[in-house]
């Protein structure tokens, strides 16, 4: 009963009082705008997502950093690197590669419900930005790929 107390005294918003263990985002998560699916899973001690599906057929990496790495297909493609949870429990924290820009940012992930995961990157550690993923439902064709984290 205390624990409930806490719950709706703190007002988590949209986060609810389960143990971390029962509510890890591992899965398949369609991206805000329809365009890629992520699947998350465990890597190590930490949870890791590459690019499971997506719409561009033969995307690769134009935008990277790296000349070497622009022509590495974006399928298969690690973008969660590393995640672990946060202190508190309610999220995971490590990098997010944007294959858009080019650009790793610090990022935390965390599921406002058990269909619903909150992304978000910073830069600098001030400026942040993100988007909410939707589970994603068993009509996409997801490629089978690995998350070995690669950088």
């Amino acid at each position: 009963m205390r624990i409930l107390g806490i719950c709706i005294t703190v007002a988590i918003p949209a986060l609810s009082c389960v143990p971390a263990a029962a509510a890890e985002p591992v899965g398949n998560w369609l991206v805000r705008n329809g365009a890629a699916v992520v699947r998350i899973e465990p890597c190590g001690e930490a949870l890791c997502g590459a690019i499971a599906w997506t719409r561009r057929q033969n995307g690769v990496d134009a935008k990277n950093p790296d000349p070497a790495k622009r022509n590495r297909p974006l399928l298969g493609m690690p973008i969660l690197i590393d995640m672990k949870p946060a202190a508190d429990g309610s999220r995971w924290e490590g990098t997010v590669y944007n294959s858009e820009d080019g650009q790793t940012y610090s990022s935390h992930i965390g599921l406002k419900s058990p269909e619903i995961l909150r992304i978000e990157g910073c830069v600098l550690g001030f400026l942040c930005g993100g988007e909410n993923w939707v589970r994603a439902n068993a009509d996409v064709p997801l490629r089978p790929t690995s998350v070995t984290p690669t950088r």
